[in-house]
């Protein structure tokens, strides 16, 4: 593993992030940040929602592959496809960016993976292949196409994806630099990477905490064991943070940068999709109310603080969010 304070110092600097912007506003608006009165009053804090389900994706990853593409064709010739593999979010960005460029989009979904995001993904362009019962399976699958076929393999964290997915802090720091802390669920890391970047560029004492689920544990075993540590993943609801194994440059900043992280259950993410819903009227997938989840569990600690969370993405399937709504 990297080391950690190299890798920190690796990160993308605020002008890289600033300049970033123009690309991303290309193809998107910035999205808001908005205090809700209800769950201010179930935390006892103040509490910005960042709404990065309000995406031409209905998810943050809209802003990632675009950035990493520009730099990819700027610097590469003859590209004649790009591959990944997701849970869907990543990919549908992958396919917008491709577009973009004019060249087919290959993504890789492990079996069993949501029909909704699925379509999404093909609405986008994308070319899906199913390849494995994981996404770390489908991810060394499209790694092997990208040999085999001469493909460009498109990662879910690389200093170009961050470059992207921190435009969204950039809006949200500038908006609110007060904030005591936010918190930043972690898949790959490029979130909570980006967050801890541009808040040391624009000198915030914000504490960062991130959130993974107790059935994708890695990078909460790796943070307290201070080494990476593989953990099989049985979440359902998170799918957008089912990693079995951490990054290893995105775990050294993770361990730099992240004051502690927390890990919530299936019930804990299943009740904050639900709160979302019925005090803003807003749709948050299982990864996207994990930040709402796990500020709910540190309530004792944020009374009287002002807070941030990110609705990272939005993208459930319907049958899937009316269980939650009625369990």
């Amino acid at each position: 593993m990297p080391n950690a304070t190299i890798a920190t110092s690796c990160l993308p600097t605020l002008d890289e992030f600033r300049a970033a912007q123009n690309l991303v506003y290309s193809v998107m608006q910035p999205t808001p940040q908005i205090v809700w009165p209800l769950l201010c009053e179930r935390l006892g804090a103040e509490l910005w929602v960042k709404h990065e389900n309000h995406t031409p994706i209905g998810a943050f990853k809209a802003r990632t592959a675009v950035v990493y593409a520009a730099e990819l064709f700027r610097k590469t010739s003859g590209i004649t496809g790009l591959v990944t593999a997701t849970r869907g979010n990543h990919g549908q960005s992958v396919a917008l960016a491709a577009r973009r460029f004019g060249v087919p989009a290959h993504i890789v979904v492990p079996r069993g993976n949501s029909t909704e995001k699925n379509a999404a993904m093909r609405s986008q362009g994308g070319n899906l292949l199913e390849f494995g019962n994981d996404y770390q399976e489908a991810k060394e699958h499209a790694k092997h196409l990208a040999e085999e076929r001469g493909w460009q393999f498109v990662p879910s964290y690389h200093r170009d994806i961050v470059k992207g997915v921190g435009t969204y802090w950039v809006e949200f720091f500038s908006a609110v630099s007060n904030l005591d802390v936010v918190y930043v669920p972690i898949g790959q890391g490029s979130g909570i990477c980006s967050c801890a970047a541009v808040r040391n560029g624009m000198n915030l004492k914000t504490q960062i905490v991130g959130v993974v689920a107790e059935g994708a544990p890695a990078y909460a075993l790796s943070f307290v064991a201070q080494r990476k540590i593989e953990a099989p993943v049985t979440t359902l609801l998170a799918d957008g943070m089912a990693c079995r194994m951490p990054d290893d440059e995105s775990l050294a900043v993770v361990l730099n940068e992240v004051d502690h992280v927390v890990q919530v259950s299936e019930e804990e993410i299943q009740q904050a999709m639900k709160i979302l819903f019925t005090d803003t009227h807003n749709v948050g997938e299982g990864a996207g109310a994990a930040g709402l989840a796990a500020a709910l569990k540190e309530k004792s600690s944020l009374q009287k603080k002002r807070a941030g969370i990110v609705i990272t993405g939005g993208n459930v399937d319907h049958d899937v969010f009316a269980r939650v709504l009625l369990d």
